[in-house]
């Protein structure tokens, strides 16, 4: 399907997560990056160097190991391609936290419970706005940090605000 349409399918994805045990430790980065071209904003952030295989050649899909990555999501907002995420699924007990990268305006604010999208732009839910960094912090692109049930852990990759 991906050939297609560009859209994921839910077998890729899955692929991208670490290890359940792994997933239970704490926030962690998820690279929805499945073409190989020459890019590594997300290997040059990170200041732990946890984005492997790139070091070899640009031209690689990125490869997180997710045991030295500690979920700062400054991936997130360097990834030109909107590919990076970063999923903490001990947020609580039913949700997750999701921190997006996220271009448009106006921008959400903290409180905000905003609509929930699938990769197509589907909306298939709602979520909380539990954060806004806003480029300038990363001098890059804004992160927005959502709550949000965990069945839509492998689905939610954007927001729309009210009045976009």
């Amino acid at each position: 399907m991906f050939k297609k349409t560009g859209i994921a399918t839910l077998e890729m994805i899955k692929e991208k997560f670490p290890s359940e045990e792994r997933r239970n430790k704490g926030p962690y980065a998820i690279f929805e990056c499945f073409q190989e071209i020459p890019c590594n904003p997300c290997h040059t952030s990170c200041r732990i160097k946890a984005v492997e295989s790139i070091e070899e050649d640009i031209n690689n899909i990125p490869d997180v190991n997710h045991d030295k990555c500690t979920g700062c999501s400054m991936c997130v907002s360097a990834c030109p391609g909107l590919a990076c995420f970063v999923i903490d699924e001990t947020y609580s007990e039913d949700k997750f936290s999701l921190k997006i990268p996220y271009e448009f305006l106006p921008l959400p604010k903290e409180g905000d419970v905003v609509s929930a999208l699938d990769r197509e732009g589907n909306t298939v839910g709602t979520a909380e706005v539990l954060k806004v960094q806003d480029h300038e912090r990363f001098d890059h692109t804004n992160v927005i940090t959502l709550a949000l049930s965990k069945e839509f852990i492998y689905s939610v990759r954007n927001i729309k605000v009210d009045g976009e």
